[in-house]
Parts: C-alpha cells; structure tokens; sequence
C-alpha cells in the first residue's frame, strides 16, 4: 500500500456576489458560476493528485456546492417564509464525490402557482451552472405520508440538512423524523436488513466479485452509511464515535470502520475521476489506470501493481462486510427479549438463541476456547449467534493471541476436532474467517485475504474461492445433493477421514501470489501445517500430495485426450491408488465450481466422470499397458451393436454401415455415441449431406455429427456456422472412412449459458448447417467485436507444432475472442493445411487449442507450411486484431 499522504492546501471556498433577491441569474452569471464550479473542481482534482484525503475534498466540494446553491436560491425566490431547501443523500451528509448527484428536497408549505414557478427556474438554472441536480418539492404532509410508507424515504430524511429557507422548517422535519410511531426500532431494523439482502444478491452476495461496487456492493460505502442509519434511529447515535460510546462498537472495530471507509472513499474519488462520470463500479476499463494513479506498482509477474490495489480493497470491504453484519446483529440482539440461561458445558452458556462465554476473560484465559466456541455451536440447534459481549471479546483476544495461535497446541488440537466433524465444520470455518480467526491460525490464509488474480478465470479472491472450495466439499454429505453430484457424493460416503478433504481445500491454493508454482509452494506449507496440526506422516502426505497435484485431473480431462489409453494409464500412474483418485475427484470438482460458477456444466461433470471411471478401471487391471487397440474396438462395437438391435436395427444393416467407419471411431467414441451416429446414417438412406443434433447427448454436451464427402473446408464452414450461431465447441473429431466420407464430430454448449441446447435450438442447427454444406462457396466466419471484459485481457497467442506420427500437432494458448476457433479454422485452411483432430479448452479469457494437422496430402507439415501458418495465425488472432 502506498505510504499516507501529506497534508494539501485545499483550493479556497468560492466568493460569490451579494445575490439580489428575486432577480433571477443572467446568461452571463450562469456562465461564470459554471467556471467558478470548474475551477473548484479542477483545484479539488490538482489536490487529490497531490495526496490530499478524498473525505477532505469531499466535503469542501459539498461546501462549495452549498455556496452556489443558497446563492442561485436567493436569486430565483429570495427570503421566503413557508419554504426551505434541504440536501439529502451523500450532499446531505455533506459529501460530495467529482461526479456525485446534487440530491435537494424543497419543502414547502402551500406553495402558490407563482412559488412553483420559480422552484423550477431555480433547479433549471443549478442544471444550467454544471450541478447534476436530483430534486423532489414537497409539502409537510406528503413528506410525513411518503414516509411512513417508505423506509428509503424515511431514510433520506435522517440525512436531510437545510441549506437556506425558512429555520422554522428544521423543527418541523425533526417532527416527522423522531416520531416513535414512524419506523419503530424493530420494524426499521427489519426493513433495513431487508434492503440489505436485496441489495447484496444483486452482487452474487459477496464484496469479492472481479468489479466490484464500491457504493451499493457488500461492503461498500453504503454498508457504512446503513450502520449510522441504523445506530441514529435505534439509540440516538448516528455516529461511530457515538456508537462506540453505546456499546455497539469497541475501540478497535471503530478504528478499522474508519480506515475502512478512508480507503473506499479514496477509490471512488479517485474512480470518479478516472471515469469522469458519476461511476461506481471498479470495471476493468479502470482497475489499472487507477492502480497507477494512486501509486501501486508491479512487484513480479505474480503480484501486479494492479492486484495490490484491488487487494486493497478487497480488505477494507471485507472489514465493513464483517463488522456491519457483526453492528446488525448486536442491534437484533438488543431488541430481542433476553432469553433463560441454559449452561453448555463447562466454558459456555446459552440465552436464548445466543452463545456466550460462561466466563468474560475465558478467551484470553485459554485461547483454544476460541476455537471450542464454533464447535459448540454446531451441536445447538436454534442457535443463530453469539452474544455481541462475546463477539467482541473473541476479537478482542484473536487481536492479542494472533502471533501464538499458529503454533499453540490446545488451539490446533481444537481446530484439528473441528475439522474432523467433516462437512459442518465449513459453516464454522466461514465464520472464523468473519472474525479473523481463520488467518491467525492459518498465518499463509492471512496473506492471500483479499488477493485477486488479474483474469476472467478466477472471478473471486483467492480467500474467497477458499471458502467456496470448502462448501462445495461440504455439499458432498448433503443428500440432497446427491441429484447434482452422484458420484461426488457417493465418493464422499467412503471416506474415512474428511478432515483430509477440508484441509486439502483450505490450503490448496494457500500459496498463490508469491511467485513461482503455488502448487508447490502449496505443498511445503501444507506439510508444515498439517505436522502442526498433529496429524499422522501417512495424512500429511496425503494432504500434501492433494495440494501439489490439486490441478492435475482438470488439466488433464481438458488437454488431453482422455478415450486414450495411454493418457488414462499416465494418469493413473501419477495417482496410483483408488483412495487417492477419488480425493483429487472431489477437490477437483469443488475446486472448477468455486472457481467461476460459469466454469461448471454437464459438460465438465461428464468429463471428469469418464477420467474418474477409466483410471478406476485402468488400477482395477493387473496389468502395466493399456488395453490391446482391438479389444477395445471390440467391446464398443458389440455394446453399440447391441444398443442398435434393442431399437430395432437389423444387424446386417449396422455391418453394412460399420463396412466403412474407421476404426478410430470405436475407440474415440463411446457405444452410444456410435449407435446414434450409425442410426442417423440408416435414417438417412444415402442422403448426404447428413447433420445430426442430440440435444443431450452421453457426454453431458449438444453432440453434432456431421457425414459427407470430405473435403478441403469443411471444418471451417462447419466452427464459422457454429460462432454465427453462438455455440462453444468443447471437443471436436475430424475422422475420413475408408471411402472417403468425414466423419466428424462436435461436442456443443451453447456461448452464453455454456448448457447444452435445447430442442428448439437443436432443430435451428441442423436446418442451418444442412443448407450451409450444400453451398459450394462454404460459410465465412462472422465478424463480432470483443467484449469489454475480453478487451482488457487480450496478449499475444503462444502457437508451436510438435511432431505426433504421422502428423502435426499445433498448439495454440492465447487469449479468448469472438469467432476464435472459426477464424483459425480458415486460417489453417487458407495456409494450406487439413484439420484430423481437435481439443479445446477455455479458462475464463484463456483458450488453450490443440489441433492435428497435415497437409493436403495427408502428411506431416513441412517447416516451410509451419512457417506460413504460423504467420498468418498471427496477423489474424494477434491482440491487435478485432
């Protein structure tokens, strides 16, 4: 973080002529109040540049802002009696932003035609000097009646401050705003946690998202204004200071509220400016230039200056999220009827629906009760929290204990119990971490808090994808559950030991931000804590190996081919035992959903599925090589044959047909897949070309199976049909039969829900695609612009060629665009090459292709067609290029 600033002269309050009552503004004072506003803008930006504090400049805005205002009222309807104009929101705070609203609220008291008119010159003519202006004119009774109906309008008038008008009007407002029968306590702190959900699940209900909302998200400077909203109407205290007097707030939760809030309120100065419009959101078209602007700089390739800022703040939302969630419950508390104490063992007693310490200094008596009071909550029904005394003495003694928790015996003793009550450990482990306790056992967790990776991969810091990680493992021992993830839960029933699995996702990715492969970093630290922690040499390792390799299955379901056996045996020999495949299975999923929740369909699930069973298959074998190519052909064949006589199929027609399929069909292809295919091919009668579309095929994707004439194209026209109609090819087979009829294969989800098609859509794609084959001139890839996001991510593709028999393998990593895969099927087309096989893999912007390729002459591509490929790849895909 970069160092405080030092103090900055501000620029001077504006000095305005004595406005003549009534008189209106001329064309001319407007055009000067504008520049006047201008230069008070352009002196608060040189300020800030200079280092001055946004909440400073913020309100010498509002104070500048105040001037102009009362000057343009008393020029528009002088000193009037029954009127007065007030500021509300953020202005009535006295807060205002580079490009914050102007928010009014003129009361009036009767107003006649002639007071009404001059109202709207008034507010034309602050739009008219630069205000952007936000305003309501009310009487006192629609005021009091729009109140009492409406907490956000009951809300405003907390924040409500007259400018200039008639003084009788502030007593009269307090009228409305004291009134015990509008908003009691309980029923405006039920509205206003009501607001707060909706808002929050507006934003997937976590501060952590890639570009966040610094005002209206979790955590963000709206969090701050509810809890002085909150503390002015249940105890008079509208603010920290006067909070922290009340009980609700110890002096340590005051003072990170308020760095807290000095860190938001610098970034969304400092975004207004960036943006110059009234922008709330940390979008990608800013993070950087913002990083820059407030001095963040790029330590290594692994901690960009870029991540640092968005570390920022990630860790100052998250303490407003944490303490305004702990604020809220201390006001439910203080308004629940106090509940019969009912002891809990030896250490704690139970009020009501609350937990408590039994003794006031048993948490920095004994610190492992820190841990023991999580673990006695999980056995309480009805339980809904502590007791804010106890809240605040586990913060409290977290603060004092955290240089010692990490290595002290009874604390890791009670964290190892904890973690071996298997899946509703999770909910306890989310908790610490709201209390920071989580870090103090787990220092490395302490350091990723808040860490953001700068991709479209990961969509949530690194802590919290963690506690994501954690309740996907969890969901494997919920029943329910068993509809969505069969085999993660059938899985999860056998393992003897879940703390393995919850310590696996907690410090899987414990390293990340450090430089160098976090995976193994990873493991060093995982085999220190878990030594720490107590458990066997056989656990440790077996936790340790789970972190080195947590990457492994997914890497290996999505780049290579996995209907080889040879890639299943690799697989397996890295694993080795059964009880090992079926732990990496379950990280590996939990781990793909909490990474994006776009990351994971049926797709995915399939694939992961097949890897699992094949490599379980493969060690059930006493046998080091994989099984001959032609008893696999063999078991396809006869399982599909079978599939095909149960329809009703003649088995002379399937030898008929199985006369010319390639022989690599039965063994890249499933038996279901290939009864499909060969019963679509005897639909057809002859009639080519064929395209067929399973809507949900095995493989958990939309299946296209395309037979025709082979020829030179026809992989382009088919990925430049695909894009147009907005489908992601996540496999795809480029097979010839000995007659010369491709046969090929893709695998489909549709581009922007990545679910396989419906029947409609289906239908859409086989209509489309037969006509396209039957034009001789093929389909040309469509022209679409990246997206934002996609825009701020693009880099220069990585491509390569590798030898691979009898042909060339092509290996393209680079970032994701519109059209990507069709631009480079044209590309490899015009250069001059053929396309015989396909692996696609995108991660967030990342694509990872490969493809087999020869020349027209079906044989290895010669250096010369390499070096023209390769060229024209990048002219066309370079970062440049849209």
């Amino acid at each position: 973080m970069p160092p405080a600033p030092p103090s900055v002269a501000l620029p001077p309050l504006p000095r305005l002529p004595v406005a003549v009552p009534r008189s209106g503004v001329s064309s001319d004072a407007r055009r000067a109040l504008r520049q006047l506003l201008g230069d008070v803008d352009r002196g608060l930006t040189v300020a800030f540049r200079d280092g001055a504090d946004a909440s400073v400049l913020a309100r010498r805005r509002s104070e500048s802002v105040d001037r102009m205002v009362a000057h343009v009222w008393t020029a528009c309807l002088g000193e009037v009696d029954n009127a007065a104009l007030f500021a509300v929101g953020g202005y009535g705070r006295g807060l205002l932003f580079p490009y914050s609203d102007v928010d009014l609220l003129a009361l009036v008291d009767a107003p006649s035609p002639a007071r009404l008119r001059a109202l709207e010159q008034f507010f034309a003519t602050l739009w008219d000097i630069g205000l952007k202006v936000g305003h309501a004119v009310r009487e006192l009774s629609q005021c009091r009646e729009l109140a009492s109906s409406d907490a956000t309008v009951f809300t405003s008038l907390l924040d409500a401050r007259r400018l200039v008008g008639d003084p009788a009007f502030d007593a009269t407002l307090r009228t409305i705003i004291d009134d015990p029968q509008l908003w009691p306590p309980a029923d405006y702190l039920a509205a206003r946690l009501a607001e707060r959900d909706a808002r929050h699940a507006r934003y997937d209900d976590t501060a952590y998202n890639l570009e966040p909302n610094i005002k209206d998200g979790p955590g963000g400077l709206r969090t701050l204004d509810s809890l002085r909203w909150l503390g002015r109407r249940l105890v008079h205290a509208g603010g920290f200071e006067d909070m922290q007097v009340e009980g609700l707030l110890d002096p340590a939760e005051r003072t990170s509220l308020c760095e807290a809030e000095t860190t938001l309120r610098r970034y969304r100065y400092a975004l207004h400016l960036e943006a110059g419009r009234p922008e709330e959101r940390l979008l990608f078209d800013y993070q950087r230039a913002l990083a820059a602007r407030l001095g963040f700089e790029d330590e290594h390739e692994k901690n960009l200056g870029v991540e640092q800022f968005m570390q920022g703040y990630y860790r100052a939302a998250s303490q407003v999220e944490r303490l305004g969630v702990q604020v809220a419950e201390r006001f439910v508390e203080m308004l629940e009827p106090a509940g019969d104490e009912e002891p809990v063992g030896a250490d704690f007693v139970r009020y009501g629906r609350r937990l408590a310490a039994r003794d006031p200094e048993l948490f920095m008596r004994r610190p492992a009760a820190l841990i023991e009071i999580f673990i006695a909550r999980l056995d309480l029904p009805g339980v809904v929290g502590f007791s804010a005394d106890s809240m605040r003495r586990i913060h409290r003694a977290t603060a004092v204990h955290e240089a010692m928790l990490a290595t002290d015996p009874d604390a890791l003793a009670a964290f190892l119990r904890l973690l071996r009550r298997g899946a509703p450990a999770v909910d306890a482990l989310w908790r610490m971490n709201r209390h920071g306790l989580l870090a103090a056992i787990l220092p490395a967790f302490g350091k990723v808090f808040g860490r953001m990776q700068y991709d479209l991969f990961h969509v949530y810091t690194v802590d919290e994808h963690t506690l994501r990680v954690l309740r996907n493992m969890a969901r494997f021992a919920d029943p329910a559950a068993k509809r969505d993830f069969a085999l993660g839960c059938e899985i999860w029933a056998d393992m003897p030991k879940p703390e393995i699995m919850l310590l696996s996702a907690l410090l899987h990715d414990i390293a990340k931000g450090r430089g160098g492969d976090h995976s193994v970093l990873g493991e060093e630290d995982a085999r220190a804590f878990c030594t720490r922690l107590g458990l066997s040499r056989g656990d440790v390792e077996r936790v340790a190996w789970l972190v080195r390799w947590h990457l492994l299955m997914s890497t290996t379901a999505q780049r290579q081919d996995i209907t080889d056996p040879d890639v299943v045996q690799r697989f397996a020999e890295k694993v080795e035992n059964r009880e090992r495949l079926g732990q990496l299975y379950l990280l590996t999923v939990a781990d793909v959903i909490g990474t994006s929740p776009r990351l994971w369909n049926a797709w995915k699930d399939r694939l992961l599925a097949d890897l699992y069973h094949a490599t379980r298959y493969a060690m059930s074998r006493d046998v080091d090589l994989p099984r001959d190519a032609g008893e696999r052909v063999q078991e396809c064949a006869e399982y599909a044959l079978a599939l095909l006589m149960d329809q009703g199929v003649a088995e002379a027609d399937v030898e008929r047909i199985w006369a010319d399929f390639p022989q690599l069909s039965f063994l890249r292809h499933r038996p279901e897949q290939i009864a499909w295919q060969t019963a679509a091919i005897l639909r057809a009668g002859g009639g080519v070309p064929l395209v067929a579309v399973h809507p949900m095929s095995v493989r958990g994707s939309t299946e296209l199976f395309v037979y025709t004439p082979d020829r030179d194209g026809l992989f382009a026209s088919v990925t430049a049909m695909l894009d147009r109609l907005r489908f992601s090819v996540m496999e795809a087979r480029i097979l010839s039969s000995p007659k010369g009829m491709a046969m090929d294969t893709f695998l489909l989800l549709e581009a922007d829900s990545q679910q396989p098609a419906n029947a409609v859509r289906a239908e859409e794609l086989q209509q489309r695609l037969q006509r396209a084959l039957t034009l001789s001139t093929g389909v040309q890839p469509s022209k679409r612009s990246m997206s934002r996001h996609q825009r701020h991510f693009q880099t220069a593709p990585k491509i390569s060629f590798d030898d691979a028999g009898d042909r060339t393998q092509l290996a393209l990593v680079g970032t994701d665009r519109p059209g990507l895969l069709a631009a480079v099927a044209q590309v490899i087309l015009d250069a001059g090459a053929r396309v015989h096989d396909a692996r696609i893999a995108t991660f967030g912007e990342r694509v990872e292709d490969f493809f087999l390729l020869s020349d027209r002459h079906n044989a290895p591509l010669d250096q010369a067609l390499r070096d023209r490929l390769l060229h024209a790849l990048l002219e066309r895909i370079g970062p440049s290029k849209d």
